[in-house]
């Protein structure tokens, strides 16, 4: 059958119709809210280049909490900027770090959130970059020992689960051994296993503090052409029992985002990066685009690509906006 009897406009006549037949649909659940929180009391610093993003010190969390509660977003993940950083990045695994006790805080205003903490050493290291350095590069196996004490600190803070996003081989294997060997076997690990070395994550380093001090992390983030590359991290990090698996950035890798979806049976989650965001945010401001109906165009092309979950700064606007509809 053809045209004229086919006619595919059919089902476009009006929004019910549409409504009706619409294959990919957004939900407040898919949302995952990053948050930062920094050392410090009453603090609330607007990121310059992430606007509507904040750092919040502990005592100023309620105020936001008690927004996503509100707004029906029932996950967040936090970055933590602590007060002092050095070689080894110690305050990621200290019982009181700035994590631990955020941890805590939110554990005891609500039990409606569930807490994912990133698991990495570029924002408590003096250096700036993902583990230990030796020979002005990261040692992979010294690393791993801290990624997991890291995230053995944050499960015994309340995290509800771990998200390592250094990069390293076999730190998924490691961090379920600890986790495992300490009674924490029902703590799932969501692992970043294909996270590029993009330039769309320069506002987020302003946020998180985290910049390197010298170089970048190209020795152990992907190189941002490589396609296969992507899906052989993927299966790694499955072998090693990771129960989510991360695609970041997600809109320049949306491709990557349906490759991964079409080879794996664990839930699929993508990182609509602070680049992404502030474009639009951004170009919003001077008027050049619809900010709204860019932004969800923007994540239902990430989860019409297959992710499960989005990590997204959008996540209380989008939530606004659905919660109208």
């Amino acid at each position: 059958m053809k045209f004229p009897e086919l006619r595919a406009r059919r089902l476009r006549k009006n929004s019910l119709i549409r409504d009706m037949v619409r294959e990919t649909k957004l939900s407040v659940d898919d949302f995952i809210y990053p948050i930062f929180v920094i050392e410090g009391e009453n603090i609330k610093n607007m990121v310059p280049s992430m606007d509507g993003v904040y750092q919040y010190s502990i005592d100023r969390l309620e105020e936001e909490i008690n927004e996503i509660v509100e707004l029906g977003i029932k996950s967040v993940i936090l970055f933590g900027i602590p007060e002092h950083k050095d070689e080894y990045g110690s305050e990621a695994y200290s019982d009181e770090g700035i994590i631990q006790r955020a941890i805590r805080k939110i554990k005891e205003l609500t039990d409606k959130v569930y807490v994912i903490t990133d698991v990495c050493m570029c924002e408590y290291t003096s250096h700036g970059h993902c583990g230990v350095i030796e020979n002005n590069d990261v040692d992979n196996d010294k690393t791993l020992d801290l990624l997991a004490r890291e995230a053995i600190s944050h499960v015994k803070a309340g995290a509800d689960m771990v998200a390592p996003s250094d990069m390293m081989d076999g730190r998924v294997m490691r961090i379920r051994k600890a986790l495992d060997e300490k009674g924490f076997s029902h703590i799932p690990i969501m692992a970043y296993s294909a996270k590029f070395a993009s330039a769309f994550y320069g506002p987020f380093r302003d946020a998180a503090e985290s910049a390197p001090q010298f170089g970048d992390r190209k020795s152990y983030q992907m190189d941002p052409a490589n396609r296969r590359e992507a899906l052989k991290e993927v299966m790694l990090d499955i072998e090693e029992n990771a129960d989510i698996v991360m695609v970041k950035p997600a809109l320049a890798y949306l491709d990557i985002i349906s490759d991964v979806k079409q080879n794996v049976l664990v839930p699929v989650c993508a990182y609509n990066v602070s680049g992404e965001y502030s474009m639009v945010k951004a170009a919003a401001k001077m008027g050049w685009i619809d900010h709204d109906k860019v932004m969800m165009e923007m994540l239902t092309s990430i989860k019409r690509a297959g992710a499960d979950l989005i990590i997204t700064y959008f996540a209380k606007d989008a939530a606004k906006l659905l919660k109208e509809d």
